[in-house]
């Protein structure tokens, strides 16, 4: 007997659904049906797609399908509106997804429509991020990150890439493109050690769940290889470099993949990262207290950056247990902001969302113990 993760829907083309259905007799036009069965109208189950009717349906249960949603195992509710959710999966692991109403700004600032609706003011509806993992676990082991405690367990498929934003806006209620919906590849996990299935998630996103990848945001610690791959994709969300110290000695102490990868060569491929017009390249700086916060980090930063079509995100660390480190205090992380616009280099400060659920930056971590 085939087991669910062998007989989801979820995670297959247009192409591919047709091609199912053709194979038993039906025309193509079905195809069409089912992928907005799962992608649009994100059914959970077989018999909820009211454009079959009951024989069909009931043939495609008896081959063993099944959509292939995630299961919503829990789910903690933050102060701020923040929604951490704790995803099941077919084969009993799990895997964390946040929802934040509003977002947390990130998007300030990089030329895109997503950046735009952080610093429009007059609007009545605002919009929404969903923070997608792409493994379950973390191979990369940055110091200052709870997921890395975990290490890496395995690669999700595309269908439970996408089945993470599926099942989030369907309890949420939220239907893009009416509704204003940015994803980004930050939870659990480095996207580019998941290349071909981030991507194949990516496109699913764009054709069958109507985000435009001007509103996708994919995070990467550095893997350097695949920045050219990424920037030759014909369907490319935008690019986010995890950076977080200005010099090589301090990077590799809190980002080992800094020994791999050093700063030179990863400056070197984001110089050469194709952006589009208006478009800046984000670059992720957590700010740790008293280890990378100085005024004298800064500067090194600003050089680092210099005359790049750039930005840099600026995230005051967030606590979690078992991690050694403390938060900045909140007059560094402006002054570091400051000294950074003064030396020419856009920058802003993300606002921490879901600390009281653990579910703000780097806090992920694959357990029901944290929040309580």
């Amino acid at each position: 007997m085939a087991t669910e993760k062998e007989s989801a829907l979820l995670g297959l083309s247009l192409q591919q659904l047709t091609d199912l259905l053709e194979a038993i007799g039906e025309p193509s036009y079905r195809g069409r049906q089912l992928f907005e069965a799962i992608y649009q109208n994100r059914v959970a189950e077989i018999e909820q797609i009211s454009t079959f009717g009951r024989q069909l349906r009931q043939q495609l249960i008896e081959k063993g399908l099944v959509v292939g949603l995630p299961r919503i195992e829990r789910k903690f509710a933050s102060n701020d509106g923040t929604v951490r959710y704790l995803l099941g999966l077919a084969d009993g692991q799990t895997v964390e997804t946040v929802w934040m109403p509003e977002g947390d700004d990130g998007e300030a600032g990089d030329g895109s429509d997503a950046g735009d609706d952080v610093e429009r003011t007059a609007r009545k509806f605002g919009r929404a991020t969903i923070c997608v993992s792409s493994q379950v676990g973390c191979a990369v082991d940055c110091k200052f990150c709870l997921t890395a405690l975990l290490g890496v367990k395995r690669n999700l498929s595309g269908g439970e890439i996408i089945g993470q934003v599926c099942v989030v806006l369907k309890d949420q209620q939220v239907d893009p493109p009416q509704d204003r919906v940015n994803i980004v590849f930050m939870g659990m996990g480095e996207p580019f050690l998941n290349y071909d299935n981030l991507m194949d998630a990516v496109r699913l996103l764009v054709e069958g769940v109507r985000i435009p990848e001007g509103r996708m945001t994919v995070s990467t610690a550095g893997i350097v290889p695949r920045l050219a791959d990424f920037g030759a994709e014909p369907v490319r969300p935008k690019l986010a470099i995890s950076l977080n110290a200005p010099n090589d000695e301090l990077r590799s102490e809190v980002m080992p993949i800094n020994r791999k990868w050093n700063l030179e060569k990863l400056l070197s491929a984001a110089r050469e990262f194709p952006l589009r017009a208006r478009e800046r390249l984000t670059f992720e700086y957590v700010l740790l207290g008293g280890v990378n916060d100085s005024a004298t980090n800064a500067s090194e930063l600003a050089e680092l950056v210099r005359g790049m079509r750039a930005k840099v995100n600026l995230i005051a660390w967030n606590p979690g247990p078992g991690v050694d480190f403390r938060m900045p205090e909140n007059d560094r992380v402006e002054k570091f902001q400051q000294l950074l616009i003064a030396a020419g280099v856009p920058a802003f400060i993300r606002r921490p969302r879901g600390r009281d659920i653990f579910a703000a930056c780097g806090q992920l971590k694959q357990t029901v113990e944290l929040a309580r």
